[in-house]
């Protein structure tokens, strides 16, 4: 990995002295002097609320201040792809060197954070990825479907990936490779916008009715009303279906097929798309794979207590892209 540079005005040569001293003065009030300022002595009669500042945002009644460091510090490190070292993050956060360096210590003693072999900048570990699979519905979900998403990639020559709503996106948690010698996929931990790919619609359609209004109110805040009209008549037309198809969505020359995978009340906490590439020496058609990705996607829904009614095949496109 490459490692950052270092900001202008970067380290001296008492920086890393400064960096592991850090800890222990993070809690201590520091005068202009560079000294602890002296405790003021607490007035015995009581001063009265003062006034909000017009505008001013309220602060939430509980708060977890070195939460909250900690957390600032996780996802600035998930939205960087090159190491930085604790200076560099408390920069980046615009806070001080003393505020980040317990909360960096302590991530990094946990494993959630790591230096490279040879090098003091930081980068995010793959232990949050580890708990993401962990947690029980997630793993459950992956255990029963891996199986069948091996089988049906083999069976249509294609390959497969699982996905499931991350707030107003979709995330890939499953993938199987194409056994063609070419072939398109998307890899484990994926995000895009719902509103923007097939399993996303097809993910919103399969929500129950409140999560469904809360998902289009959400997402606009951020979109066009027009796309927010377009994606409310998407849906119902994915769920009258049965299924989401779209040509050159995300890439020219792939085809989107998606399924959902539904529970015993009908709504769909997965989805399973297959990005159909054509080519000249392709062994299974785009019809009967379609129909091994229906045969795997109504075999995982009944392992979870639902039913997936079968469409009527050859399936048609469901329309074009939002804004198309």
């Amino acid at each position: 990995m490459t490692t950052a540079k270092r900001p202008s005005g970067g380290k001296g040569a008492g920086e890393v002295g400064t960096e592991r001293q850090a800890a222990a003065l993070a809690d201590e009030p520091v005068a202009k002097s560079g000294k602890p300022k002296a405790a003021k002595p607490k007035a015995d009669k009581p001063k009265a609320p003062k006034a909000a500042a017009a505008g001013k945002v309220a602060k939430p009644a509980y708060s977890a201040p070195a939460l909250e460091k900690g957390l600032d510090v996780l996802e600035l490190l998930a939205s960087l792809s090159e190491g930085v070292t604790p200076s560099q993050i408390a920069q980046q956060l615009g806070r001080s060197l003393q505020e980040v360096y317990r909360v960096v210590v302590a991530l990094e003693r946990r494993g959630y954070i790591q230096r490279p072999p040879g090098e003091e900048s930081l980068v995010l570990s793959t232990k949050l990825h580890d708990l993401s699979y962990r947690y029980p519905p997630m793993r459950r979900l992956i255990d029963v479907a891996r199986p069948v998403i091996n089988r049906a990639s083999i069976e249509a020559y294609q390959a497969f990936h699982l996905a499931v709503l991350d707030g107003l996106s979709i995330r890939v948690v499953a993938q199987v490779d194409s056994p063609a010698p070419l072939g398109f996929r998307l890899r484990v931990g994926t995000q895009n916008p719902a509103i923007r790919t097939a399993s996303g619609r097809l993910l919103i359609a399969y929500q129950a009715p409140s999560m469904q209004e809360w998902l289009f109110e959400a997402i606009g805040q951020t979109a066009p009303k027009s796309e927010i009209d377009w994606l409310r008549k998407r849906v119902e037309v994915v769920r009258s279906v049965g299924y989401e198809m779209i040509v050159g969505e995300a890439l020219k020359g792939i085809t989107d097929i998606s399924f959902p995978i539904l529970d015993a009340e009908g709504h769909a906490p997965a989805v399973i798309t297959m990005p159909f590439l054509a080519s000249a020496t392709e062994k299974v058609p785009m019809e009967d794979a379609t129909r091994i990705l229906y045969e795997a996607a109504a075999s995982i829904t009944t392992l979870f207590g639902g039913h997936l009614a079968e469409p009527r095949f050859p399936l048609a496109n469901t329309g074009g892209p939002v804004g198309g």
